[in-house]
């Protein structure tokens, strides 16, 4: 395994493993399948953004709290889009 294989690896953990459920489904998801398309920048974007609490990234995500200026940058916007992307593919049977 590869460096860099490790640090995907890592990062999708901690995307899915955030503590807060409603992070988890979309920082997960959004990590399953962005992750190996990011340059090393944009990671290091996403992982300090995993650095900060749940509950800040969820608020900043469904734009209940403004992103603070370090964080509202390509990776948030792509988050963000991802986020009603996965919505508007829910089955409507199971969630909807």
């Amino acid at each position: 395994m590869t460096q860099d294989d490790t640090r995907l690896r890592r990062l999708k953990f901690r995307a899915w493993h955030r503590g807060f459920r409603e992070a988890d489904l979309i920082l997960g998801p959004f990590a399953d399948k962005y992750a190996h398309t990011l340059t090393a920048a944009q990671l290091d974007e996403i992982e300090a953004l995993l650095e900060q609490p749940d509950h800040d990234i969820y608020e900043w995500i469904v734009e209940r709290a403004p992103t603070p200026p370090e964080f509202d940058g390509h990776i948030m916007n792509m988050i963000k889009q991802f986020r009603f992307e996965a919505f508007e593919a829910r089955d409507p049977d199971h969630g909807g």
